[in-house]
Parts: structure tokens; C-alpha cells; sequence
């Protein structure tokens, strides 16, 4: 197929000063530089993304576009607490159907676990929304450390080539279930 995968990236956080713009900003990057993709943003902070003025709800109509039109979700979530954020899982809920036969990755990022058992987590989550996961992810442990104050990565080498490894995975994943839900549509399935 020639057609671009439509990525959504989505924001795990809606934190004032969250570390999450530097971390999603460096996914963006990669994402884009892969003539395969075409990128969308979803960020629970975004005016968009807000049902109401105070932000208090998400606004599920904004949403089920967005969610709906991805091809495969990159997931970047920060580890909150041992787990994930509230914003992120009613992101999540705020759509269902939505999620079906499409694939997630994730970048995490926190102290000294890097945000992995957030990621194992929500790996429980898209289960259940009957989304896939794959297997490899991007972990940024101490990621405060890992980058300046205009969000550069410091040591990007490592991450660099791990997402590498993600990207191409997101997009075999991403090619096949798109192909799958175009020759059966998943909700045949039920």
C-alpha cells in the first residue's frame, strides 16, 4: 500500500511544566523523518482536546476523529506514582471502538524504571480496548537528565536507534491490521 500510515502521537500528561513536551517533541522528530508516516497530534492539554473552557472533560467527539482516522498510536507517558496518569487513561476511555485492531507503542519516561511500568500498565489497557502493542518501546530513565532546557536530547544515539526499531515494528503492525480491517471490518469480529 502507498497510502502514508496516519501516526497519532498522544501526550500521557497534562501537567503544567510537564517534561512530556521535551520527550513528545523528540518522537515527533522521528516520526516525521519516516516518508511512511503522516503525523497527528493528541494532547489532553490541547484547547481542542478540552470539552469545556476549564479543561475539566475531554472532548470525545475531537477525539473519536482523531483515534478513529489513526492507522497505529505512538504512546509517550510519562510514570507517575509506579503507574500512568489519570489524563491518559481518560484519554483512553473517552473512545472505544476506535482503538479496535490497531497497533501501540510506547516512549516512557520517569526515574529510575523510565517509565516502564506505566507502559507495562497501559499494555493491560489496550489489551482490553482490542488494540495491539508491540513488543519494543523507548524508555528514558532520569529523564530529566537526559535533556536541556530547549529539549534536545543529550546522548540521543541510543534512544535514536531504539526508535528505529519501534518505527519500523509500528509500521509492519500498522500496514497488516490496516490491510485486515479493510478486507474484514474488526466489528464482524464481535
Amino acid at each position: 500500500m502507498n497510502e502514508k500510515l496516519k501516526i497519532a502521537l498522544i501526550y500521557g500528561s497534562n501537567r503544567t511544566g510537564r517534561l512530556c513536551d521535551k520527550v513528545a517533541s523528540w518522537a515527533a522528530v522521528q516520526i516525521s523523518a519516516r516518508p511512511e508516516f503522516s503525523l497527528d497530534v493528541v494532547d489532553p492539554a490541547s484547547p481542542e482536546a478540552r470539552a469545556t473552557q476549564s479543561g475539566e472533560s475531554l472532548n470525545a467527539e475531537w477525539l473519536r476523529k482523531h483515534i478513529g482516522d489513526a492507522d497505529a498510536f505512538v504512546v509517550v507517558t510519562p510514570e507517575y506514582n509506579h503507574g500512568y496518569p489519570a489524563a491518559l487513561k481518560s484519554l483512553i476511555d473517552a473512545v472505544g471502538a476506535e482503538w479496535h485492531a490497531k497497533p501501540v507503542a510506547f516512549v516512557s519516561y520517569g526515574g529510575m524504571s523510565g517509565g516502564i511500568r506505566a507502559a507495562e500498565q497501559l499494555r493491560q489497557v489496550f489489551a482490553e480496548m482490542h488494540a495491539v502493542t508491540i513488543r519494543d518501546s523507548v524508555m528514558f530513565p532520569m529523564a530529566w537528565d537526559q535533556f536541556d532546557a530547549h529539549g534536545t536530547l543529550l546522548n540521543p544515539k541510543r534512544a535514536e536507534r531504539q526508535m528505529q526499531t519501534v518505527l519500523r515494528r509500528l509500521a509492519w503492525w500498522a500496514n497488516a491490521l490496516r490491510e485486515a480491517r479493510n478486507a474484514v471490518p474488526y466489528a464482524s469480529a464481535a
